[in-house]
């Protein structure tokens, strides 16, 4: 995607015309604007200049984004420029409308002083409004620039409403005080008095002071709603302290190099993506993950840049400067899905695209029905101008950018982070959730988890340790770890062998040292009973139980597993309170993978699964409803890909995972109901801005119009431009809200209503079997009813003699009978 700078934009009719002048340019395949942001994201393989081109002819600014900002070089695309401008101008307009006001109302209505050269001199009176009226139209031109070069390119917007609508208060008033004038000079002090109540000079300006106030407001909150993405490159060190020639020189920021050394002291931020040469310390990373607890590093470490050195003197080697920085791929990250828009939005700019034209026609319509129906032509110009003035396109399209804004930033700042607009609203509407197990749920690398020995705990490690150095095996290094973190010496073996499919075997001080599996041990020295019955409990349980055997004799035995994170029942649990099913999928046997299944309290597993068979099983699961995968982002790539929602955890500074939907800094498993948490939030903030806006516009139209003058209930210009100003500003408002939303926080949690995809509720089946003696015959019997037409997935149990089937549709027990008995089993009964 291509990034483009656009100006001169002032409401979602503005983003319409954009987008269509853009669409239109040949290759072309996409084109998303942010009023928001002022930017422009363009797929394809269209050149640039014709785009720019495009977008000029169509009455607006653009010019392309620098493809290799650093952070510092980008803030000032975010800044707010727009809010001092505004304000200037209001303070103007606020001070001659006073005065306006005083002479227009004042004097009349309550009979306040003026100068006694006024008095019987109404040509006067009305020469000071047509000159203070003028100034403040002058203060406030952009509004008539804008609005009538929009009108004259033929795509109306907001500001076109705005200076229509005062334009007519003033030409009408300007008419009424050349009338007046007449009417003066003749002597009918009659008509004088009649066209002096025909002044909407105070309109023209009150229109045009209350439009700027609440565009001040607006864009205060805009500015407010980019606050994450601007503290993120706030964070960005400026400078950078490099070794050059054996002296400490420091540099900008800019002018660090890949491979460049820099030094890094206790307090400071380190400048770039590096690795560590030399020094340890603690770093605070909670500026890119939301992990407040430092990581401690040391030589050959990863560092990311605007971490914090808390500790130690580090030296480290550049890795990543500029655009490439894990901060510069985040910030980037943000400002994509600001750039892209949510299929929710579409409704929007579907109207958005008619609803300036078709509010100047229902003005126009407005004033010839009320001439028609014989009213007086300052009353129908009224109706017409407070058609013209309470329209707000602006709220329809900013209901969903802010909201994605804002709901990107507050993910941002916690380590979840949404590649686009779409992915922040479908990661909300997830019915099931597949866990890879290793690296997700579990730690990914094995632990011993428990020793079990005849008191001499200390002999067995120190033996184990012997035999396990000279091995690679994974198991091996769990081992070895334990031993440094008793910190033990490691004694020598000689005639070291691996033996496949068995163990280990080598001779310590010249006698026979073995290690492996409880059939190899048990064919090489005696094992205890209740040794043999503790190893198979362990296993059944998930770990991996390595007997060690010495001298002839029995020696002990290690349990290894890949140990559960500490956090994962607790993710899974609220999930699951989410009205979410949660699904584990993994490679390991079924007897493992129940296990952990188990302690972690998933809905299912799904065990047996090979790498390049999780795309399968991914897209079966589909059928079911909406699905988010949730894995590394290595391995599980064609899955992430397949799934509706692709979430990658434990990402770290490789956030640009080319899979995955949604990326996770962190490893922790809370963050996936945290995201999903906080996309219901999102889209539940763009159904209220949506409501308000179609709400406002659908009551404030007829309203204005006229249409309830029978019920007493008219509409004054000036209050209808009070009404347009807000309407924008109470939709930033309510967006800025989701700065509030407590992630972590279940305790609100609503349960979704889940459907099958063809439309119709699921339905849970249990079958009463007959036969089942092993995993293999669970593995069968799932196998034969998931071949079944119309079900979904089905989970044997031969310890209890069930199978429980989720359907999709009815399906006739019948089939599911002849599908068991085929296998060899015997079908008892199904409820």
């Amino acid at each position: 995607m291509t990034q483009y700078n656009v100006t001169g934009m002032s409401c979602a009719a503005c983003v319409a015309r954009v987008e269509k002048a853009v669409n239109q340019v040949p290759g072309v395949s996409g084109c998303a604007v942010s009023l928001l942001t002022n930017s422009m994201g363009v797929e394809g393989a269209a050149d640039s200049a014709a785009i720019i081109r495009a977008v000029e002819q169509a009455g607006y600014g653009c010019s392309a984004k620098g493809a290799e900002k650093a952070p510092s070089a980008a803030e000032d695309t975010l800044a707010d420029h727009e809010t001092p401008k505004l304000k200037r101008r209001l303070i103007a307009s606020i001070g001659f409308l006073a005065v306006l006001m005083y002479f227009s109302m004042g004097h009349m209505m309550w009979g306040w002083p003026l100068p006694h050269w006024f008095d019987g001199n109404h040509v006067a009176m009305g020469l000071v409004q047509l000159l203070l009226a003028g100034i403040i139209m002058v203060i406030n031109q952009k509004f008539f620039i804008s609005g009538f070069k929009a009108l004259w390119n033929r795509s109306p917007n907001m500001d076109t409403l705005v200076a229509l609508g005062s334009m007519a208060s003033f030409v009408w008033s300007v008419y009424a005080l050349f009338a007046m004038t007449d009417a003066q000079v003749r002597g009918d002090m009659a008509g004088v008095m009649t066209y002096m109540d025909e002044f909407y000079f105070e309109s023209a300006a009150m229109i045009l002071t209350l439009i700027t106030v609440g565009k001040m407001l607006e864009a205060r909150s805009k500015g407010k709603t980019t606050d994450a993405l601007k503290g993120l490159m706030d964070l960005a060190p400026k400078t950078a302290t490099l070794v050059r020639g054996g002296q400490e020189v420091t540099v900008p920021i800019e002018q660090v190099q890949k491979d460049d050394i820099f030094v890094v002291r206790p307090g400071e931020s380190i400048p770039v993506d590096g690795v560590v040469l030399e020094g340890t310390s603690a770093v605070n990373e909670s500026a890119l993950t939301g992990e407040s607890i430092p990581v401690d590093k040391g030589a050959g470490d990863g560092v990311s840049a605007a971490t914090l050195n808390q500790s130690g003197f580090l030296r480290c080697r550049a890795s990543r400067v500029g655009a490439d920085t894990t901060l510069s791929q985040i910030i980037k990250m943000v400002s994509d899905a600001a750039a892209t828009k949510a299929p929710i939005a579409k409704i929007a700019d579907r109207v958005s695209g008619v609803f300036v034209p078709a509010v100047i026609s229902i003005a126009v319509i407005t004033t010839i029905v009320w001439l028609l129906l014989g009213r007086e032509f300052s009353f129908a110009l009224a109706r017409g101008i407070s058609v013209l003035v309470i329209s707000c396109p602006c709220a329809l399209g900013l209901a969903t950018p802010v909201a994605i804004m804002v709901g990107n930033g507050v993910g941002a700042k916690n380590g979840i982070l949404f590649k686009t607009a779409v992915s922040l609203e479908q990661t909300g509407k997830t019915d099931i959730v597949v866990l890879d197990k290793t690296g997700t749920i579990t730690e990914g690398r094995p632990k011993v988890t428990d020793i079990v020995s005849e008191g001499q705990e200390a002999q067995l490690l120190k033996l184990a340790l012997a035999l396990e150095s000279k091995s690679e095996h994974p198991l091996a290094k769990a081992i070895l770890e334990e031993g440094a973190t008793r910190g033990m010496r490691i004694a020598e073996v000689t005639d070291f062998e691996a033996l496949p499919g068995n163990g280990l075997q080598a001779r310590l001080d010249g006698k026979a040292l073995l290690g492996g599996s409880l059939k190899f041990i048990s064919g090489q020295v005696s094992v205890p009973a209740d040794m043999t019955t503790k190893a198979q409990s362990l296993a059944e349980q998930g770990k991996t139980p390595l007997l060690f055997a010495y001298d002839g004799a029995f020696a002990g035995m290690i349990a290894v597993a890949d140990t559960m994170k500490s956090d994962s029942p607790q993710a899974i649990r609220e999930l699951r309170n989410m009205g979410i099913q949660v699904v584990m999928l993994t490679g390991d046997n079924e007897r493992t993978a129940k296990a952990i299944g188990a302690q972690a309290g998933v809905d299912q597993v799904i065990a047996g699964v090979l790498p390049d068979g999780k795309e399968t099983v991914i897209r079966r699961l589909k059928a079911k409803g909406k699905v988010a995968m949730v894995g590394d982002g290595i391995n599980d790539a064609p899955a992430l890909t397949r799934a509706d929602t692709g979430i990658a955890i434990g990402a770290g500074a490789d956030v640009a995972i080319d899979a995955a939907d949604v990326v996770l800094m962190k490893s922790s498993l809370l963050d996936v109901p945290a995201a999903i948490r906080l996309s219901r939030s999102t889209l539940r903030n763009i159904h209220e801005n949506l409501f308000w806006a179609f709400f406002y516009n659908t009551i404030g139209i007829p309203l204005a119009a006229g249409c309830f003058v029978g019920l007493g209930l008219t509409l004054n210009p000036m209050f209808g431009a009070a009404a347009m100003s807000l309407s924008s500003f109470c939709v930033v408002t309510n967006a800025l809200r989701l700065n509030l939303c407590k992630l972590y926080d279940g305790s609100h949690d609503r349960k979704r209503s889940h459907k099958a995809r063809n439309g119709q509720n699921d339905m849970v089946k249990t079958i009463h079997i007959e036969g089942m003696m092993c995993h293999h015959c669970e593995a069968a019997v799932q196998k034969a009813l998931e071949a079944v037409d119309g079900v979904t997935s089905a989970q044997a149990d031969h310890e209890k003699g069930i199978a429980v089937v989720t359907l999709s549709k009815k399906v006739d027990a019948a089939a599911l009978k002849k599908a068991i008995k085929t296998e060899g089993y015997k079908f008892i009964s199904i409820e």
